[in-house]
């Protein structure tokens, strides 16, 4: 069975694409901005405010115990934030573009 040849810069020159990688990578670099200022808040923040990060909340649990447990939250609000997007705009795109291309 002969593989499909696709004219891939036909493709990439194509408007739909071209939205769909625009959107892509200034929704994921923005976020990934984000968490990489978040990611390093922690290590940088107990370095030159350790105060801050000694504080405590309830008992033996202080704030750089509970800035650290937000990391895990964050990302997977910001995993599901994605797959919201994904589902709603990226994928809707993507169905555009090959039904425009005839795929």
């Amino acid at each position: 069975m002969a593989e499909k040849k696709y004219d891939w810069s036909a493709i990439a020159k194509n408007p739909k694409f071209v939205e769909l990688h625009h959107k892509k990578t200034a929704f994921l670099f923005g976020w990934w901005i984000f968490s990489c200022v978040y990611y390093f808040l922690l290590p940088i923040g107990a370095a030159y405010t350790p105060g801050i990060f000694k504080v405590k909340i309830i008992g033996a649990v202080n704030f750089g115990y509970l800035f650290a447990l937000s990391q895990f939250f964050v990302s997977w609000g910001l995993a599901l934030y994605y797959a919201h997007v994904a589902n709603k705009d990226f994928d809707r795109l993507t169905r555009e573009l090959i039904d425009e291309l005839h795929l």
